[in-house]
């Protein structure tokens, strides 16, 4: 299906400023909005909003793919309504603490200690019939989830396969007497999930009251150690006595790594799952779809093929396509849902078949502006080969900034691009990320999406994820919200005028 011709930015939450060392859903969220509204956008893409682990990949580190990370949970809202003292929230600050990174291992201890004093007033509280109907309505997945974290809390160190086997095994009597010990804990977690929804629901309102659509992102796997896989083992493709993967999810060698990509993630049992009528698909879409307005789904490929790699391979080499229902999963998701708000995450090693899938159900696919300049002329993500029914992006949180790119660009490709903007040599181009961001939005496509770090024209110490290295990703944000200035707005409002986004 074709969507309205519109443009808008990319920003994970975790990016906002905030004086708690990480993004969150207060103050610098309703700013980006303001600026969002202000420069004429109606779309705003997010990444995986889940709760993150080693690393904090809120792609392949997610400890479930329904829950909200309560680090992005607003402390100064808290306050607001009465469960923490304003005048008691210290900033986080140290030497060790940067304005445009997040610092994890402060981060956590720091915002927690506040998570828990704000439930330990709401619990003295009368409990609100709101929280009693957000548990029963989210209850698919919520209590599956809070008995993982208060699990994982005993056993940090364990994979929830290596916990006693009554628990691993997820024998009825165990949970029960597990649950009922750990109430208190199971009552904390079930607070953080109440209260990152009510915060996230108010900001969509916010955004959506200011004709701005949120693009939300369901990335295909699950981590291995998730609420999603102990609770659903049965689904995925696992040893039936360790309980371990028996394949994991990866691409084979690309533009990213010549061996490949080994993302760890367990892959799909597609037979068990096609059996239940994708049960837990439709009921992944349907919670996504509370919270967003549109679905991007990352890796789309692997609806239609998955690259799958045994157990205890140090690369992705070794690994072999396996095909995957996609048509008959899309019908039944149609059928099931009804309209079907996706946008297709199609890079990489895409074949016809893929291609096929994609177009039967009219998803838009993605155009990547930074990887169109190094061929020729009938290269797909040059804009003249634009079908409509597509988004553009100058790139996205996988890429190099703009800015990053060009540093490192060849004198071929610097040439291609300055002969494409219409200058005569890359000397003449007076900004390369304002460049291929009007280029982007002069396009056909229907949707043209700008990363922030693009628009503030930053470098790649601003890059968000960089998939050929594990540690380091997932931590930029800009420091004040200040950066989002007048001029910045007008200049953006201006082009998107003048595309008629």
């Amino acid at each position: 299906m074709d969507f309205e011709r519109a443009s808008g930015v990319l920003l994970h939450p975790t990016s906002f400023p905030s004086r708690f060392g990480i993004g969150d859903l207060g103050q610098g969220a309703y700013e980006f909005v303001d600026f969002l509204a202000k420069s004429k956008q109606k779309l705003w893409q997010i990444l995986p909003l889940g709760p993150t682990g080693y690393e904090h990949s809120p792609y392949t580190m997610n400890f479930s793919a329904f829950a909200g990370n309560p680090l992005m949970i607003s402390l100064e809202k808290l306050a607001e309504e009465g469960l923490l003292k304003a005048e008691e929230l210290q900033p986080l600050t140290g030497d060790d603490i940067q304005s445009d990174q997040v610092n994890f291992a402060r981060v956590i201890p720091h915002k927690t200690q506040y998570l828990q004093q704000a439930f330990e007033t709401f619990r003295s509280q009368p409990i609100p019939p709101e929280f009693e109907q957000f548990c029963q309505e989210q209850a698919v997945w919520l209590e599956d989830y809070v008995l993982f974290m208060v699990i994982h809390e005993q056993f940090p160190e364990q994979m929830w396969n290596e916990w006693e086997y009554d628990l691993r095994h997820r024998n009825p009597d165990a949970l029960k007497a597990k649950a009922e010990e750990c109430k208190d804990r199971v009552f904390y977690h079930k607070f953080l999930q109440f209260k990152f929804f009510e915060q996230w629901k108010q900001l969509r309102s916010y955004a959506n009251e200011r004709d701005i659509k949120i693009i939300g992102d369901v990335s295909i796997y699950v981590c291995e150690n998730s609420a999603d896989v102990w609770a659903h083992p049965e689904i995925f493709k696992l040893n039936p006595e360790t309980l371990k993967p028996t394949y994991i999810a990866g691409v084979p060698p690309d533009y990213f790594s010549a061996t490949g990509q080994l993302w760890g993630n367990p892959v799909y049992d597609w037979e068990k799952l096609k059996e239940t009528e994708y049960a837990w698909w439709i009921e992944r879409f349907r919670a996504t779809l509370e919270y967003v307005d549109l679905v991007r789904i990352d890796h789309f490929r692997g609806f239609e093929a998955y690259w799958q790699v045994p157990f205890g391979e140090t690369t992705a080499l070794s690994g072999e396509w396996v095909e995957a229902p996609g048509e008959d999963f899309f019908e039944t998701l149609r059928n099931k849902l009804g309209y079907l708000p996706v946008l297709a995450e199609d890079l990489g090693i895409i074949t016809p078949e893929v291609e096929a899938l994609r177009d039967q159900f009219g998803f838009p696919g993605m155009k990547i502006l930074l990887f169109a300049f190094s061929e020729g002329a009938d290269h797909p993500y040059l804009p003249h080969n634009f079908p409509r029914n597509c988004l553009v992006y100058t790139g996205t949180h996988d890429n190099d900034t703009t800015l990053g790119w060009w540093e490192k660009a060849g004198e071929t490709e610097k040439a291609n691009v300055a002969f494409y903007l219409g200058y005569d040599s890359p000397e003449d181009i007076p900004s390369i990320t304002w460049g291929l961001m009007r280029l982007a939005l002069s396009s056909v496509a229907n949707q043209a999406i700008i990363p922030l770090q693009d628009i503030l024209s930053l470098d790649n110490r601003a890059r968000m994820n960089d998939p050929s290295v594990i540690p380091g990703n997932w931590r930029w944000r800009y420091a004040e919200s200040s950066m989002l200035t007048e001029g910045l707005c007008e200049q953006l409002r201006q082009l998107t005028e003048g595309y008629n986004r």
